[in-house]
């Protein structure tokens, strides 16, 4: 992957690409029709396209306390974007130092003296540099060609946008977010050791963390999931969130593998999309009601996704 995360290692040679600049965080449809912008400029210029983009996401420097919300994290973020064609990606640490420069000093030091774009494809609105002053006429100002793309919309009007599409998973849409994402949404991670509930009722789990990704709406989903290792999609009822039974402290996945043998897989990479939300998280009055309720989940899983094919 031609990933650089600092302006020191760009190499001469990639000087006077299209350059595609924002925060990327979905690669979703609106974000890929900026990405075919550039990419058909590039290709009619005969340039390498590149995208600069910047981690942690600032949103989580300005504001903390928000919830999770990140919907790529950054290797599933720059994975999408090398599948959108691009040639190469700059992404730069965004801390305060970074945040607190000028506009001015943006353009020159990264877009003029580092990049030396042949032109820029910037998001309408794209604010950058101290309180975010600098935009398409400031770069515009200091003789780069740049253009500012039109958001795309779909059928009904709405624009693409990542807030949308965080908004439809916290509200347990799957399908809504994934329409506007283009893309099935995973949650991954590494299987970790849980407390074996799940094994003792007889139906063993296998745990991921959600860490700083956004956190969907809780509750039972129909989902598939691929172990790292194999190469095929597999069945699951998972339950995403805090399991109010055992009043876990913090969010996390928890996949039942439908028609899998109970195997040791901890420290191995498990994906998980989630298909359909089944119901929310709820509190039963003994355990035997808990595992009935477990059964006619993953009945129900198998249901929602022998219809989803």
């Amino acid at each position: 992957m031609n990933i650089f995360t600092s302006l020191s290692s760009i190499p001469q040679t990639l000087k006077g690409s299209v350059i595609a600049i924002g925060n990327f965080d979905g690669v979703h449809l609106g974000h890929r029709a900026l990405i075919d912008m550039a990419k058909n400029l590039a290709t009619a210029n005969h340039k390498p396209l590149g995208v600069l983009t910047f981690e942690p996401h600032p949103r989580a420097l300005f504001r903390p306390d928000d919830p999770p919300f990140r919907l790529t994290p950054p290797a599933l973020k720059h994975g999408l974007l090398l599948q959108c064609g691009v040639d190469f990606i700059v992404s730069l640490p965004f801390d305060w130092d970074f945040a607190s420069q000028s506009a001015e000093a943006f353009v020159s030091r990264i877009l003029k003296d580092s990049l030396s774009p042949s032109h820029i494809i910037i998001g309408e609105g794209f604010g950058f540099g101290q309180l975010r002053k600098g935009n398409v006429e400031t770069i515009r100002a200091a003789g780069i060609p740049v253009t500012e793309c039109t958001p795309e919309r779909n059928g009904v009007g709405e624009i693409y946008s990542s807030t949308t599409i965080r908004n439809a998973f916290r509200g347990g849409d799957i399908d809504a977010g994934n329409k506007m994402l283009g893309w099935e949404w995973e949650i991954s991670g590494v299987v970790v050791r849980g407390d074996r509930r799940g094994h003792e009722l007889g139906y063993p789990t296998a745990n991921v963390g959600l860490s700083d990704l956004l956190h969907p709406a809780y509750g039972i989903y129909a989902a598939q999931v691929m172990i790292e290792g194999e190469d095929q999609w597999r069945m699951a009822a998972v339950n995403i969130g805090i399991r109010p039974m055992f009043e876990v402290k913090v969010g996390q996945v928890e996949a039942h593998i439908l028609d899998f043998p109970d195997r040791d897989f901890y420290g191995r990479v498990l994906r998980v999309r989630p298909v359909k939300r089944l119901r929310g998280e709820a509190k039963f009055a003994s355990l035997d009601a808990l595992v009935e309720q477990m059964e006619r989940d993953c009945m129900d899983a198998r249901v929602a996704l022998a219809s989803s094919k």
